[in-house]
């Protein structure tokens, strides 16, 4: 019976981390489809960047719907319809999106391809806020970390094949004699096949005997939160508003843009400085802590980073100082920057197995080379020619030595790659070519450690309000829908270019949080030198 069980489980385990390779690989694959889309119906880089808006929108309004329908029954939505069902659910939403985005592309609208995209993460955001959990409780306990790494790394692994499969999909490869004509409606294949794997696999789930994995958690009524998570909602639709508000008033567009992100910074800074009395703490639930209050904002400007670095790239290879590339040429750089960031997380999931510090060091240097090799296999596979990518090797030993630096304490090793990548990002602001390239692709290299190592130190010393904290902090991937936006008003203004400064005051931030969040722990008594990361993102 026990065997049945493991059995019963580890078929559960795999079937549902291939939902975390969907995930990376269509937030990957959008390093592609948004320059594409800003060709061929001729955007700005504001316009092309809402694909993002829409994208990463949806997680951030799927799981606030989730956090105040809990709030208001007072029940656990989610816990109560079961993790499986709700990854069920949540698989068909998805797929629901991706067959709209047939007629999406057929219309020939924009608007209509974005809530195709919304529709598609709105499903995600319901996936990953079941499946998290799902996986952590497949098993033992003390293997939670173990299976939520081999998630991850499947996640890195759709991420490195999004930009591949989806160049090859629009522009064919790079040893057809013939160059494909390229029509939006090669892409309507994909969206065929990855409605028709989530249809399955969500029929899989439904008839499989799979375990019946709930959680025992009390939701906890917290009221005063609300209405500064109601006023993040406001900043959101900030962005979307900004060319009609812009109309109306005849303020330019890009004061309401940037205003989103005052108005978000401002609704969690005032949590932060709000002075609360004593007894109305339980009411204020997770924020009542200012490492939460931090972290959320690190969660914003992390995952704000990771996606604009890599979305308006396109664009700027395109640019004649750094190569002139066309739509069908910039899948290599793409496919690498989600490809460090497998590089990082490969890495860091050595430490969460049980080795000697002899192997540990010795797999720390070997692993992320492995990593390299699969990126620069899956490129040459489909004819790219990665001769120009091997000096990218310097960036991944430097990558190496940071991760010996920090020794897997969460603040200290978010400080070594914070300050990484800020150099990084600075030092292709003031280079172009090839130098540049590199250094900026580097930021996925700097990002890839970040989410663990903000999430432990933002839910440290929350005790019976972690689960309500965690909730806060998957919402703030709210980062990745208002910052490349936010570069992209600042590109058309002043170059995209010199919009890279966006990034670079990304990662200053979070070398603050580093220092600072050390500094609130301490304040409770809560020793950061002891504090281990959690999964990856």
């Amino acid at each position: 019976m026990e065997q049945q069980t493991k059995m019963n489980y580890g078929t559960a385990l795999y079937t549902i981390i291939t939902v975390f390779f969907f995930w990376g690989f269509v937030a990957a694959s959008n390093g592609i489809f948004i320059p594409f889309c800003k060709t061929h119906f001729n955007l700005t880089q504001f316009e092309s960047q809402l694909i993002d808006f829409t994208f990463y929108g949806g997680y951030f309004i799927g799981s606030l719907i989730l956090y105040f329908a809990s709030q208001a029954s007072k029940v656990d939505i989610l816990n109560k319809i079961g993790y499986k069902k709700g990854i069920i659910f949540g698989l068909i939403l998805s797929a629901a999106g991706a067959l709209l985005m047939i007629p999406a592309v057929g219309s020939g609208s924009f608007l209509f391809i974005l809530l195709a995209f919304f529709v598609i993460a709105l499903g995600f955001s319901l996936q990953q806020t079941a499946a998290n959990p799902f996986v952590v409780a497949l098993g033992n306990p003390e293997g939670g970390s173990h299976r939520l790494n081999l998630a991850g790394g499947v996640n890195n692994f759709g991420g490195l094949m999004g930009p591949v499969i989806v160049s090859v999909v629009l522009f064919g490869t790079a040893n057809d004699a013939i160059p494909k004509v390229v029509e939006i409606s090669s892409i309507n294949n994909l969206y065929y096949i990855l409605a028709g794997l989530f249809i399955a696999v969500a029929i899989f789930y439904s008839i499989s005997k799979l375990p019946d994995v709930t959680s025992s958690e009390t939701v906890e009524a917290s009221p005063k939160p609300n209405s500064s998570l109601i006023v993040l909602i406001l900043g959101f639709l900030m962005v979307a508003a900004a060319g009609p508000l812009s109309n109306v008033t005849g303020i330019s567009s890009s004061i309401f843009v940037y205003s989103s992100l005052f108005i978000i910074l401002a609704a969690l800074l005032y949590v932060y400085f709000t002075k609360k009395d004593q007894s109305e703490l339980p009411k204020w639930g997770a924020m009542q802590y200012p490492q939460m209050i931090l972290g959320m904002l690190a969660i914003f400007m992390y995952v704000g980073t990771e996606v604009t670095i890599q979305s308006n790239l396109g664009a700027l290879l395109k640019e004649p100082s750094f190569g002139g590339l066309a739509d069908s040429a910039i899948k290599p750089y793409i496919s690498l920057y989600w490809g460090s960031m497998m590089v990082g997380r490969w890495t860091g999931a050595i430490s969460a197995f049980s080795l000697t510090k002899t192997m540990k060091n010795i797999l720390t240097v070997i692993v992320p080379f492995i990593a390299f090799a699969v990126i620069l296999l899956v490129n040459h596979a489909t004819g790219t020619d990665v001769g120009n990518l091997y000096v990218y090797a310097v960036c991944i030993a430097i990558m190496i030595v940071a991760f010996f630096i920090g020794q897997e304490k969460p603040a200290k090793t978010l400080a070594v790659f914070g300050t990484l990548g800020a150099v990084a990002m600075l030092i292709g602001l003031f280079t172009t070519g090839h130098v540049a390239i590199f250094a900026f692709v580097s930021g996925g290299l700097c990002c890839s450690i970040m989410w663990p190592s903000i999430f432990a130190l933002s839910i440290t010393g929350l005790g019976k309000y972690t689960s309500q904290g965690s909730a806060f902090l998957i919402m703030m991937i709210l980062g990745g829908s208002i910052i490349p936006p936010i570069q992209g008003e600042l590109a058309d203004s002043i170059g995209i270019h010199s919009s890279y400064i966006v990034p670079v005051l990304g990662f200053a931030y979070l070398i603050f949080f580093a220092w600072k969040v050390g500094i609130e722990l301490r304040k409770q008594g809560i020793d950061i030198e002891h504090i281990e990361a959690e999964g990856g993102h």
